[in-house]
């Protein structure tokens, strides 16, 4: 049986994957992809502008080749799992 953990892992591969590859490369997460899968998976995508996220794409793509590779996309889920840990550890203080 799957654990709480391994549930979660599998959501974050199936999230990138269920979005990559609709333009270009499969592998990939092209800025419109990027931008559909914030908008349609995290509910902080009602305060991001479209400036928001075109800087949130520059930082993510360190090899500058304009796509969102797992490896980049897994930097962001990173930072955003900082982030709500903060959150939460203000929330409890």
């Amino acid at each position: 049986m799957e654990t709480p953990l391994e549930k979660a892992l599998t959501t974050v591969v199936t999230t990138f994957h269920k979005y990559s590859g609709k333009e270009g490369s499969k592998l990939t997460l092209s800025r419109k992809e990027l931008t559909e899968l914030i908008q349609k998976g995290l509910s902080l995508a009602e305060k991001m502008t479209e400036s928001s996220i075109e800087d949130l794409m520059k930082s993510l793509d360190r090899n500058s080749d304009q796509e969102i590779d797992f490896k980049e996309y897994s930097v962001f889920l990173t930072r955003l799992c900082m982030a709500y840990n903060d959150f939460f550890l203000e929330d409890h203080r």
